[in-house]
């Protein structure tokens, strides 16, 4: 019976688990700080320095085609070292980043996905092919009219900017003027679709604006009734207006 007892007590006292030491942390490869989307990008996306930031991304797996800082390849410290190196990193590519600066105004071509490294073939910068026809929103048409300092709001329309189209012309002997499209956005002045930093006004001699496929022919026919004698203005509209449609006159 003491036997019996002492091999019941033993089957069911708990049992201490033998201790383990713990293993310690494998040591990081290598990494480089590669230029990535903070965010969902998709097409036809005007690139801002918030949309774009810093991230480790392992040497052996870099590519060609990733935008690196220009560092070489370092080994993150443990422990509250490679926090503080990944604080200093951080806080020295927020300001002044001349890779982040170049691609400001640029336009994605092809979506990017949160995290996913920034590659050249899928943007396109101002002055590069496919700019504008990238900066249509769909199933719209970008037309060029003519202007002048008097008929486009003394230079201060900008690109961005909405206006409304004006055509005048004479009638039998009357000055007849009409507006065409009213709340039209402007997609360039000659051929700058951003104004110069810090800009107020914008002097050019053609104006592209984004309208759509059914109000080309209107577009068309305005410049038609200009160069017979009448002219076409730019009146500027209020950015309150920016998210109203266009309207036929």
């Amino acid at each position: 019976a003491i036997a019996l007892a002492f091999v019941v007590r033993g089957a069911f006292s708990p049992k201490t688990a033998p201790s383990v030491a713990a293993a310690a942390p494998t040591p990081a490869g290598p990494t480089v700080r590669v230029l990535v989307a903070k965010r969902d990008l998709p097409t036809g996306a005007r690139l801002s320095p918030t949309d774009l930031g810093w991230q480790d991304w392992p040497a052996e797996g870099l590519s060609e085609t990733f935008t690196t800082d220009g560092a070489p390849p370092q080994v993150k410290p443990a422990g509250a070292a490679g926090v503080a190196q990944e604080a200093a990193a951080t806080a020295s590519g927020l300001f002044g980043d001349a890779a982040i600066k170049a691609l400001d105004g640029a336009v994605v071509r092809e979506p990017f996905a949160s995290g996913e490294p920034i590659v050249a073939r899928k943007i396109v910068r101002q002055g590069e092919g496919n700019f504008m026809a990238i900066v249509l929103a769909p199933g719209m048409r970008a037309m060029s009219v003519g202007v002048t300092v008097d008929t486009a709001a003394g230079g201060f329309i900008l690109p961005g900017d909405r206006v409304d189209l004006i055509v005048s012309r004479t009638d039998d002997d009357k000055v007849v003027t009409e507006t065409v499209l009213g709340n039209v956005k402007v997609l360039a002045i000659d051929q700058a679709a951003q104004p110069t930093k810090d800009a107020q006004t914008m002097v050019g001699a053609v104006a592209t604006l984004e309208v759509s496929a059914a109000d080309t022919e209107l577009v068309a026919s305005a410049q038609t009734k200009a160069r017979a004698g009448g002219a076409l203005s730019l009146a500027l509209r209020s950015y309150a207006d920016a998210g109203a449609p266009t309207t036929r006159g």
